[in-house]
C-alpha cells in the first residue's frame, strides 16, 4: 500500500508515506488514501498519538508528484486540503519523523504535526516558486504562524531548501539529531503522549491550535482565487515542464495578474 498504516502498542498508530522510487512523492491514490485516512484516525479511540513518516531513509515526502498533473484534475483543491489537513482540525496528536526530502506538499503535510523531529541532514522547503506553483497545500498559510513572518517569506518567495539543523535553529521543526535517532526519538515523544491523559491532551491542543484551523477555513476561499489566477497564467504548466525536463523555466511577465491578484488579497480577513 503507498500509505501504510500500522498499529503499534499503547495506542500509537504510525503512517508511513511509500513511494520510495519517487522520494515518496504523493499521486493522486496517496492523496485519496490519506485523505480517508485521517477521519478514521481522528474518530478511533484507541488512538492516542499518530506518528507521520516516510519510507525509508532518503525522503519523508518531496510532495505532489508532478508528473500526475494533479492540478488539472477537478476537485484536487479539496483533496488537497483534506490529505495535508490545511483547515481541517485534526484532533489527535501528530508526530513528523523526517529524514531525507522534506519539501513542498511534503513539508506542508508535515506543517499538520504538532511534533517534527528532524534528521540533522533533512532537506526541508517550499521550492514551488522555481515551478509557478503557489505553495498553497497549506505552507503559504501557515509558516508565517509557525516561524515568523521574515523567516517564513524568506523560505516561501525564495525557495532555498534548509537542513534539518537549520530547521530547528528558526523553529521549523521541534528538534534536529543524528538520523540514527530520529526513530527512536519520535517513538518516545508518541509514547510520552499516549500514556498521558486523553481528555488532557485532546483538552490542551484544542485550547492551543484549535483557533489556527477556523481561522484557515476562513481564507481557504480567496487563497483559491489566488490559486486559479495564476494557474489561468499558465505559469504552473511551464514550471512542471521545465522539471520534467530538467531544464529552466521561462516565465512571462504578469502585469494584468498583478492588478487581480491586489485586488483579491484586498478582499482577504
Amino acid at each position: 500500500m503507498p500509505i501504510q498504516l500500522d498499529e503499534q502498542a499503547d495506542g500509537i498508530a504510525v503512517v508511513r508515506i511509500c513511494n520510495p522510487l519517487k522520494r515518496n512523492a504523493l499521486d493522486a491514490a496517496m492523496f485519496q488514501a490519506l485523505r480517508d485516512l485521517w477521519p478514521k484516525l481522528d474518530q478511533d479511540p484507541r488512538v492516542r498519538c499518530v506518528l507521520l513518516t516516510g519510507d525509508g531513509d532518503q525522503a519523508f515526502c518531496a510532495g505532489a508528484d508532478l508528473e500526475a498533473h494533479l492540478d488539472r484534475q477537478p476537485g484536487i483543491d479539496d483533496l488537497i486540503d483534506a490529505a495535508l489537513l490545511k483547515t481541517a482540525f485534526f484532533r489527535k496528536p501528530l508526530i513528523a519523523a523526517i529524514r531525507g526530502v522534506c519539501v513542498a506538499g511534503g513539508l506542508e503535510l508535515a506543517l499538520a504535526a504538532d511534533i517534527r523531529i528532524a534528521a540533522d541532514d533533512a532537506r526541508l522547503g517550499l521550492p514551488e516558486v522555481h515551478w509557478g506553483i503557489v505553495p498553497s497545500g497549506g505552507g503559504a498559510m501557515k509558516l508565517s504562524d509557525q516561524i515568523g513572518s521574515a523567516k517564513a517569506m524568506d523560505l516561501l518567495l525564495s525557495g532555498r531548501l534548509l537542513s534539518g539543523r537549520e530547521a530547528d535553529a528558526i523553529g521549523l521543526v521541534s528538534q534536529s539529531c543524528a538520523a540514527a535517532d530520529v526513530w527512536k526519538l519520535a517513538m518516545e515523544r508518541a509514547a510520552a503522549i499516549a500514556a498521558n491523559s486523553p481528555s488532557a491532551v485532546l483538552a490542551a491542543k484544542h485550547a492551543a491550535l484549535a483557533r489556527r484551523a477556523l481561522a484557515y477555513a476562513r481564507l481557504e476561499p480567496l487563497e483559491r482565487e489566488l490559486v486559479a489566477l495564476v494557474r489561468a497564467h499558465g505559469d504552473p504548466e511551464e514550471g512542471k515542464a521545465a522539471f520534467l525536463a530538467r531544464r529552466k523555466p521561462v516565465y512571462r511577465d504578469a502585469a494584468a495578474e498583478l492588478l487581480e491578484i491586489s485586488s483579491i488579497v484586498k478582499e482577504m480577513p
